[in-house]
């Protein structure tokens, strides 16, 4: 028995929680638990569901659903004992069995479910075992705590000690002055100038408390009576109003932006290192990457439909470019292949292997960010609405004062589809559409008045959805150009690494290739 995720998800598919306990995709845990609202009928008392691939094994909790994602092969009885138990350890970590009560616990779900299933196969532990597993202190917790607390403590008899030091010398100095003469009036001044330092935060003298790591605590001597010099000592530091001020002044201008629809990144984000995208772990990898460029009609049709790819090589280290790659270029016959001016163009018709004309010249190594040079590029356009990936109708209808916009789209079986976002635009609105109903997602942006309907999954499981939505009524050419943008890890040409040939002899290095389809114009006219 394996257990894939447990996860608790709302219902309508969305995941709140969600603990994967084998090497699985965040887009494929999400696609399931998207689908899994639609394999359930109402009014059915079954506790598990079937389909191709996985079993659901699930309980409803309220208007939540706590959920089993097992594979076909697993012990249905097992699989319900442990339901059971997460059942119980739900309610006990979180307040309310809402999606807020949910969303404040996860964390302490997560570990609760962690305790509870280990690699994907149950562990006999009880509510109580959990419970007492998962608030058991750390030694090294403690210790870390208690030298904190040292140093602190450290910290606070210096400061101590300081002040201590800086009194006795202050009551020196009183006592030097008071024998009379011009030095005794003298030594007065610079001491009644030193508080002054002191108290109005100069960085002269003992005055900069920093330096010490003092701060409020130097108040034990300047709060004391000293006539007219110790005056300015209750004035505030200057220029900290501004910086408060500029503070609420961004603040205020981001949530504006906000409330308008836009998506504004968190000013401190900004100020910290930027991240960058991991490097490539692998000595040799290979990317096939094709863009879609296609225009479609709106009353069905295609107007322009262009693929274009091309095949990366990323190599990290020098020893391994003397290489020659091995591809396999699929069954697709209008896919026109072109290779690199430096490539054999003799070996690769022949053989379809792609190496360097000079076989002592290696292939060049890359560094940071750099995708590496282009050794295969080719093109396939067509007008075929077959070839077409996704298809989307948009059906606009006005009834009385207001307009019924229905859209549908109907997906390929070529491909499954990952994060498809499909962008209307839509009139100056007062507020946001009416969605009577959605597969997937939405979002309007108020800014550029455009409604966002976003399918995090096409596949088997939903290759056809729809959206319905009202607004006043508007003449129907405006809901056009619809755009669409979406990713596959699939391809048109099929294009694949077979081997990787050393020119020096020895066995084969090692290597990853990665494909991805994306859409660089795709569109709706």
């Amino acid at each position: 028995m394996v257990v894939l995720a447990a996860s608790i998800i709302s219902k309508s598919g969305k995941a709140l929680v969600s603990r994967q306990f084998v090497d699985m995709s965040s887009i494929r845990i999400e696609g399931l638990l998207a689908a899994f609202p639609k394999l359930v009928g109402t009014g059915k008392q079954h506790t598990y569901v079937e389909t191709e691939n996985v079993r659901y094994v699930y309980l409803p909790i309220e208007a939540l659903y706590l959920l089993l994602v097992t594979n076909k092969q697993s012990n249905i009885l097992e699989d319900l004992d442990t339901l059971t138990l997460l059942s119980k350890l739900v309610p006990e970590y979180s307040p309310s069995l809402d999606e807020e009560g949910i969303c404040k616990s996860a964390f302490e779900l997560i570990f609760a479910f962690d305790e509870a299933i280990s690699i994907g196969h149950k562990e006999g532990v009880t509510v109580a075992q959990v419970k007492q597993y998962c608030e058991m202190e750390s030694h090294e917790e403690k210790l870390h705590k208690q030298a904190r607390q040292n140093k602190i403590n450290e910290t606070k008899d210096i400061m101590k000690r300081k002040a201590s030091e800086i009194e006795k010398s202050k009551i020196e100095k009183g006592r030097s002055g008071d024998k009379g003469g011009f030095m005794g009036l003298q030594s007065r001044l610079e001491s009644s100038f030193n508080d002054l330092k002191i108290s109005s935060g100069g960085s002269g003298g003992f005055g900069s408390g920093s330096s010490f790591g003092m701060g409020a605590d130097l108040d034990s001597f300047t709060s004391k009576p000293k006539g007219r010099a110790s005056a300015p000592a209750n004035a505030p530091p200057k220029g900290s109003g501004m910086q408060l001020g500029k503070s609420q002044k961004t603040n205020k201008v981001l949530e504006s932006l906000k409330a308008e629809g836009e998506l504004v990144e968190d000013v401190k984000s900004t100020v910290g290192p930027s991240r960058s995208v991991a490097p490539p772990t692998d000595p040799i990898t290979l990317i096939v990457e094709e863009k879609l460029n296609v225009t479609l009609k709106r009353d069905g049709g295609v107007h322009n439909f262009d693929v274009q790819g091309t095949l990366s090589l990323q190599i990290l280290n020098n020893e391994d470019g003397l290489i020659r790659v091995q591809i396999e270029s699929g069954s697709n016959q209008s896919v026109l292949f072109k290779t690199h001016p430096n490539i054999n163009k003799e070996l690769f018709s022949n053989e379809n292997i792609l190496g360097l004309k000079d076989p002592n010249r290696p292939f060049p190594t890359v560094t940071g960010d750099d995708p590496g040079p282009s050794l295969l590029k080719w093109r396939m356009q067509s007008m075929d609405e077959s070839l077409v990936p996704l298809i989307i109708n948009c059906w606009p209808s006005i009834s009385g004062n207001e307009t019924y916009v229905s859209m549908e789209y109907e997906a390929s079986t070529m491909f499954d589809l990952q994060n498809v976002v499909i962008s209307v635009p839509l009139p100056a609105l007062r507020g946001p559409p009416s969605v009577q109903q959605a597969d997937g997602e939405w979002r309007y942006d108020a800014r550029n008045s455009i409604l966002e309907w976003s399918i995090l999954l096409i596949d088997n499981s939903n290759r056809s959805g729809s959206m319905e939505f009202v607004i006043p009524p508007v003449d129907s050419s405006v809901f056009f150009p619809i755009n669409v943008r979406f990713t596959a890890a699939k391809t048109y040409s099929d294009v694949k690494v077979l081997n990787i040939l050393p020119l020096r002899g020895g066995p084969s290095p090692k290597f990853s290739q990665r494909a991805l389809l994306t859409t660089e114009n795709y569109q709706v006219v």
